[in-house]
């Protein structure tokens, strides 16, 4: 080959290779990148209930609960209003009172805070379900635990005892407990040395309370399957979507 060819020559050779044999001579990663990762939308595993779903998960998370019970009580409480004081003075979303808060070294200035308030509310919720470990049906003893967080133990105790004397299954609450914890506003009941706790006259709204939370709590149960299943399907379909983790 003449001298003055070689170069064109050497020159077209090497944009042949350049162009068909890159990934020899060059490394493949130069010239053929590795595909980027596709751009996934995720979507949340949970239904909106409120702007505080994420302290009641967590809340229920300490618990072992279903979310949406403590969501439940939460809206039977206060409609998610955490601005919310009572007559009585129960505080935030959850209805606190201010002493049982102080019981728990929560100081005053924190009490309106929507975490603290939640976090509170179970924190007495999980000394409730401890109170009554002994009602082995753990459907049977929510309705204990609902309905001493509305009214106090004490009262609840005392219907109990009551239930017990007149030959009512004091682990029972519908058409059992209940129905003393009505007779526990009339003085022969009340004063009965059975009822260390007194008189008890808003046994309404606690009885209002038990069914309100429990219907409730069905409904956010019911959503958030719904939306679940959906969320699933939309998932198992599309592998561009993905669940947040």
């Amino acid at each position: 080959m003449k001298r003055r060819y070689i170069y064109p020559t050497s020159l077209f050779l090497t944009f042949f290779a350049f162009i068909f044999g890159g990934d020899i001579i060059f490394g493949y990663i130069w010239f053929h990148p590795e595909p980027e990762e596709p751009e996934y939308i995720y979507l949340s595993p949970y239904v909106e209930l409120s702007d505080y779903d994420h302290h009641f998960r967590e809340a229920a998370d300490t618990l072992d609960y279903d979310w949406t019970l403590i969501a439940a009580i939460a809206f039977t409480e206060s409609r998610f209003d955490s601005t919310a004081i009572s007559g009585a003075g129960a505080k935030g979303v959850m209805q606190m009172m201010p002493k049982t808060m102080r019981g728990m070294d929560i100081p005053d200035s924190l009490h309106m805070d929507t975490r603290t308030n939640i976090m509170a509310a179970t924190q007495l919720i999980e000394s409730l379900e401890h109170h009554y470990r002994y009602i082995s049906d753990p459907d049977e003893r929510l309705n204990f635990v609902l309905a001493a967080y509305n009214a106090g133990f004490g009262h609840i105790n005392d219907a109990m005892r009551l239930a017990h004397k007149y030959g009512k299954n004091k682990y029972r609450w519908n058409g059992n407990v209940d129905t003393f914890l009505i007779y526990k506003s009339l003085p022969e009941y009340f004063n009965d040395t059975l009822c260390r706790n007194g008189e008890f006259k808003d046994w309404k709204q606690t009885h209002s309370f038990v069914k309100k939370v429990r219907r409730k709590w069905k409904q956010f149960a019911r959503r958030q399957k719904e939306y679940s299943d959906s969320v699933n399907t939309i998932v198992a379909n599309d592998t561009l979507i993905k669940l947040i983790p």
